[in-house]
């Protein structure tokens, strides 16, 4: 493994603190009584308090400190004081372990008072200190100059995503966004079950990847000795409890589609169902507006939330607009009675990529997807689909050719299907047969024959309503956020590419040895001066270390500044 200078460094100074005695990995429960934002909140002078955290900056001074600890919930600033910490003849623990062997990022446990500083600012008073894990990786340090301009934060996408647990510690303001991200499946959670209804689990192993037209992960079971698919939606199962007698289940269910990646589509992503008998769309509108305004309100104590330039007002009601409405406001055609052809010849006339593979669901939702839906801003229920793009829905009972579905826009995009769920068994059975056509022409996203589902609705089931809000979609809007990798923990990237080993010579290691004897960067003409290297060999040992992304070079008020990356 090739390590880094600050890395070779924090190793030997681990060595140090084992021959020590002092165990940088302790096994011990190390119990707290207090956290920072308890600590704030019932703060009084001279009180005694234990907390554990990560050491976040620090500023030496002799042999007196202030120092910045993060816990989970916030900051607060230690003072160490070298007599407080070792009141004896031995002062080890300071001049030693703290000053020299300790680094940011490293895990400590406080014990100590509280005071208020001259200025204002609520401190802990060190009495004693336990290393509790040393952290072998130097945390990525910002730098804000005297303009206020922050400097080397972590700011960088694809960094943050594959290396979370680092964006979490540096960017705390992170964590706001998937505090709320639970606060809104509590909240969802308490809509359902305050309704009596049953949250469940069904399988994501599946033989038949139903309740979607999307294209599956395909897995095999070796003891079985059969293909197996990866769920990408958990309806035709939740329906069949429906059969079984259950009058509403839900479930947030992990789904998976081998599909396209960009700002809205992760190929693993959390969707709610739920599926109430003896319901029908429309009661299902009045349902999801009133649960959307309401956890729009837990997560953000407001019905509006903002999005971009927008102010989304989550309270209902909703206007609702029908698909064929939409489609003749926006591009001036009436789908109404129009033959696969004619539709095929409309939306190449406008400009839409089509091909053959295409039927009437399909060809009639790209339209709408190019034409239509980045004009919904506000939530906006899009009613009465064609028959051909909703499979498993029930015909309109007043509209030749339409189905009773709709699905939410919001800012332009879907976060919600809902239908009154088909649950005549032979309409099914024919609408199945269609999608196996379409699979035939060429679409590898149709829809399988389920057998054992047609079977499930041979049994009986009763009227039923069912709708799917997309989660982590749901959550973008509510905190802002225009990309779904920011409220996924850990979204789907790339393989990491490998890093170069990398052969310092002894030019390299004198460069980097000055630059890690501080925290502060040096100008770039102290290190050139302090390295006594000649003009040639200082040119060719600085591009070798900036070029790996061992030292950063910055411009800061036309001073050239160097440091370690």
């Amino acid at each position: 493994m090739q390590l880094s200078e600050q890395e070779i460094i924090r190793r030997e100074k681990l060595n140090k603190l084992t021959e020590m005695g002092i165990n940088a990995f302790p096994a011990e429960e190390y119990t707290i009584t207090d956290t920072t934002e308890s600590i704030k909140q019932d703060f009084s002078e001279n009180k005694q308090v234990k907390i554990a955290g990560r050491l976040m900056s620090r500023r030496i001074q002799g042999k007196a400190s202030f120092a910045e600890l993060q816990d989970s919930k916030g900051k607060i600033q230690v003072y160490f004081n070298r007599d407080e910490i070792c009141p004896g003849e031995d002062k080890e623990l300071y001049n030693e372990v703290y000053k020299h062997l300790l680094d940011i990022g490293d895990i400590i446990g406080i014990e100590g008072t509280l005071f208020t500083t001259q200025v204002g600012e609520m401190t802990i008073l060190v009495k004693n200190f336990t290393l509790l894990t040393k952290a072998l990786r130097p945390l990525p340090q910002a730098k804000t100059d005297e303009n206020g301009v922050v400097h080397d934060g972590f700011t960088d996408p694809e960094l943050r995503y594959r290396q979370r647990y680092v964006d979490l510690t540096v960017n705390p303001q992170v964590k706001e966004i998937f505090v709320k991200r639970t606060k809104m499946f509590n909240a969802m959670r308490t809509f359902f079950n305050d309704a009596g209804y049953f949250e469940v689990e069904t399988p994501i192993l599946q033989s038949i990847p139903g309740g979607a037209a999307a294209k599956p992960f395909i897995t095999h079971h070796n003891a079985l000795d059969i293909p197996l698919y990866l769920r990408i939606a958990n309806e035709l199962y939740l329906k069949r409890l429906i059969v079984g007698g259950f009058d509403g289940v839900y479930e947030f269910s992990k789904n998976f589609r081998n599909e396209g990646m960009d700002r809205t589509h992760n190929p693993e992503f959390t969707a709610m169902e739920i599926y109430v008998a003896y319901k029908d769309y429309n009661w299902m509108m009045d349902f999801t507006e009133k649960l959307l305004e309401f956890c729009a309100v837990q997560v953000n104590g407001s019905a509006e939330s903002t999005f971009g330039e927008h102010t989304i007002n989550w309270k209902a009601p909703y206007p609702r607009v029908s698909m064929t409405e939409a489609i003749q406001k926006y591009t001036g055609f009436d789908i109404t009675g129009k033959t696969e052809e004619e539709l095929f010849d409309f939306a190449k006339s406008i400009g839409i990529d089509v091909n053959e593979t295409m039927g009437k669901g399909k060809l009639i939702d790209e339209i709408f997807g190019e034409k239509c839906e980045g004009n919904f801003i506000q939530p906006t229920f899009i009613t009465d689909y064609p028959i051909e793009m909703s499979p498993l829905t029930k015909k309109h009972r007043s509209k030749e050719g339409l189905t009773e579905r709709f699905e939410l826009m919001v800012c332009g995009k879907e976060i919600a299907n809902a239908y009154s769920e088909l649950n005549d068994p032979i309409d099914q059975r024919e609408r199945f047969e269609s999608q196996m056509a379409l699979s035939e022409r060429g679409d590898d996203e149709a829809m399988f024959i389920d057998q054992d589902f047609l079977r499930a609705l041979e049994y009986g089931m009763p009227p039923t309503s069912g709708l799917g809000i997309g989660m982590d979609r749901l959550i973008m809007f509510l905190t802002n956020n225009a990309s779904i990798q920011e409220v996924l923990f850990f979204p789907q990237m790339r393989p990491e590419k490998t890093v170069p080993q990398i052969e310092l010579g002894e030019d390299e290691k004198v460069i980097l040895e000055i630059l890690n004897s501080q925290e502060e960067p040096f100008t770039l003409a102290e290190v050139k001066e302090r390295s006594q290297l000649s003009g040639k060999k200082w040119d060719k040992a600085s591009k070798t270390l900036t070029k790996n992304n061992l030292v950063k070079v910055d411009k800061i008020d036309e001073v050239l500044l160097m440091k370690l990356a």
